[in-house]
């Protein structure tokens, strides 16, 4: 209000100087401003403008001030000459050319009124004055929230926050808004009580505090205090930063939820039920399930009570119920409760029926079906026991049973609204008969005196015993559902003759087959070509061909020390005994039949310091190689006399899983 009265009496002066001016420009005039305002620490100009009638000169300029209705002089001017006569302004006092005041580094002090006064010898005397105005931006507002938080129940006013402004000039005042919006002084709703200080520097500070009634909607709201100042006539305003004060208030509503949802939740899951509510601070949580008659178990030891959550672990079919949530809260003792009902999924009561039940024959049909129970939709899978889905559906038919396709069935359930919830049942398909040969080497090329492996092999369930009619070292071993019996015998005139009896037997039935043994004629210098593996000048004796187990040594030398030749990814075991003298040859390997050993790239493998069986590359000799072995494999060495060299007496031995037993090329 004050700078508005400066600025008006300053219009109000300048106005008043025109109008003398013009209607008394026949006498002594001195024209000023009404008001000048100056920032403290600047310097203020004040200008001291007079007509003299008929151009006439001015004797003195006295500047002075107004102290308490007194005048105190500051400075004399006479001519060209300028007395100062006030030590208060000595240092900060100048006069321009154009007779303008000056001074620096105004003070607070400073602001007082000061007067220009002309001395014009028979014009007389005339004077006039200015108000100067100090004025000092405040500082901005500081602001502080009450820590402590507010209830909505507090009887008292509360005190909201509190705003300081320190160093203005003149004395600012300080607004309070709420959201945006200002807010006034309110019978027993709102207080805003403030104070102005005086400091020692002649600057202002003024301070103020809120204080008002709030509600749980204010917890979100942000308060601010405004510092306003005059300037220049103008009003300005700095605003503080925006706080929000704690609001404590009673929880209106509770939630309880299950996370994940109840609709998803199966057997072995961790559930956790969580409550919340709309109070500050947060209530006492209490946990119970609806037992039988109505009755409530407290579950409160298995929950957090302050955060609200229970945790249910490795949830079963009879974790389902009714949960209840219960607040607390401890200012009013106001309880809520909530209910939700938990849903553990299920399966359970897999059951396979097989029908036939009875023992199954080969050529025989049977149906399984498959049944579950689980409070939501299901879908059944058959896998068998190698995991392969085979079916779907909760029956499966099997037609045209035979010993291969026993094996065990799985029938899996699944329901799919569940993600992972799935049971598994097994049930043996076990097809019974009497055995069945599947494999015998017959007829098998021997010579006399040789030793030799008969081999058969045979299906059956149960599982069945071997028997030879004739004496030797007999082995069996399992593979596939698939007995088989090697027997290492001598071949002497008798087994020539009559041959050898393979009997496979079980409590169904007996099965029966013979092997014919053949004596090999020798034949000299034939060109083994053929052999894919073999040099053209690599001749000998073509040996029994016998057939043959399977390992993964790739090349190694014999019980004999013959380095074994090998043509394939694959080997065979070496006979027991070989006639005729130790040698030693070089390996030969390729990794595969069809490609590798074709290939021009396949080169000898050879051991340190033997002897080498071919003049160049592998495979150039291999022409038609898979016209003579098809699907089959076969592994073949070479056993010389003494170490190998061309025109050496040779022999040749093939070991061969031949489809129709055993093979002679």
């Amino acid at each position: 209000m004050a700078g508005g009265r400066w600025a008006a009496g300053l219009a109000l002066g300048w106005g008043c100087c025109l109008l003398l001016c013009c209607a008394a420009a026949s006498k002594l005039e001195v024209s000023m401003p009404a008001v000048v305002e100056v920032e403290s620490g600047g310097t203020a100009r004040i200008e001291c403008n007079f007509y003299i009638p008929g151009n006439g000169s001015y004797t003195y300029i006295n500047w002075s001030y107004i102290d308490r209705n007194n005048r105190v002089r500051l400075c004399r001017i006479t001519g060209s000459k300028i007395l100062e006569e006030n030590v208060d302004y000595k240092g900060r006092l100048s006069v321009g050319e154009d007779n303008a005041l000056s001074i620096s580094r105004v003070m607070m002090q400073d602001a007082r009124t000061f007067v220009c006064q002309v001395g014009a010898g028979s014009h007389g005397v005339g004077e006039n004055r200015t108000e100067l105005h100090v004025y000092k931006v405040p500082e901005a507002p500081e602001i502080g929230a009450n820590p402590a938080g507010i209830s909505v129940q507090s009887s008292d006013i509360p005190q909201i926050a509190h705003c300081v402004s320190k160093n203005g000039f003149p004395p600012p005042n300080i607004t309070w808004h709420k959201n945006g919006e200002q807010l006034q002084p309110e019978e027993k709703m709102v207080k805003i009580p403030a104070t102005l200080t005086r400091e020692s520097s002649g600057l202002y500070t003024v301070s103020s505090t809120l204080f008002a009634h709030v509600t749980r909607e204010d917890r979100n709201s942000l308060y601010h205090c405004t510092v306003h100042y005059w300037l220049r006539g103008q009003r300005h305003a700095v605003e503080s930063r925006r706080v929000n004060v704690t609001v404590f208030y009673p929880a209106e509503h509770v939630k309880l939820q299950v996370m994940p949802s109840s609709a998803l939740v199966k057997e072995g899951d961790d559930v956790k039920l969580v409550c919340e509510a709309d109070g500050n601070p947060a209530p006492v949580f209490s946990f119970y399930k609806r037992g039988l008659e109505d009755s409530w178990q407290d579950l409160s030891s298995l929950a957090d009570t302050n955060s609200g959550v229970l945790n249910l672990h490795d949830v079963k079919k009879s974790s389902s119920g009714l949960y209840r949530c219960q607040t607390l809260d401890l200012d009013d003792m106001r309880q809520l409760e909530k209910d939700v009902e938990l849903v553990v999924n299920y399966i359970e009561g897999v059951h396979v029926k097989m029908e036939p039940s009875s023992p199954l024959q080969e050529g025989d049909s049977v149906r399984l079906s498959c049944d579950a129970h689980s409070p939501v939709a299901l879908d059944y899978q058959w896998r068998d026991e190698k995991g392969r889905k085979v079916g779907e559906g909760n029956q499966l038919f099997l037609s045209n049973l035979t010993f291969e396709t026993s094996s065990n069935f799985s029938c899996k359930v699944i329901a799919p609204s569940v993600p992972g919830l799935e049971q598994s049942k097994q049930v043996a398909v076990a097809v019974q008969g009497k055995p069945r040969i599947v494999a015998i080497s017959s007829p098998l090329y021997v010579r006399q005196d040789e030793v030799v492996n008969l081999t058969c092999k045979a299906i059956a369930f149960p599982r069945p015993s071997v028997h030879w009619n004739v004496n030797g070292t007999a082995h069996e071993y399992v593979e596939n559902q698939h007995i088989a019996s090697n027997l290492t015998v001598r071949v002497n005139h008798d087994l020539l003759q009559a041959g050898a009896m393979c009997r496979v037997s079980n409590a169904l039935g007996i099965s029966e087959k013979h092997i014919q043994l053949l004596v090999e004629s020798i034949r000299k210098g034939k060109s083994l070509h053929h052999a894919g593996c073999m040099h053209p000048s690599a001749q000998g004796l073509v040996g029994a061909c016998h057939q043959w187990e399977l390992c993964s040594l790739l090349a190694w030398r014999g019980s004999l020390g013959c380095w074994f030749l090998h043509c394939i990814s694959y080997c065979s075991p070496l006979p027991a005994k070989l006639q005729g003298p130790s040698c030693s040859v070089s390996t030969y390997f390729c990794s595969n039949v069809k490609a590798a050993c074709l290939s021009s790239a396949c080169s000898p493998v050879r051991p340190s310091g033997a002897a080498s069986c071919s003049s160049g590359p592998l495979g150039k000799e291999a022409k038609g190689w898979p016209d003579v072995f098809q699907e089959t494999l076969e592994a073949i060495f070479l056993w010389c006399t003494g170490a190998w060299q061309p025109g050496a007496e040779c022999k040749v031995y093939s070991y061969r899983n031949c489809p129709n037993g055993a093979f002679l090329y």
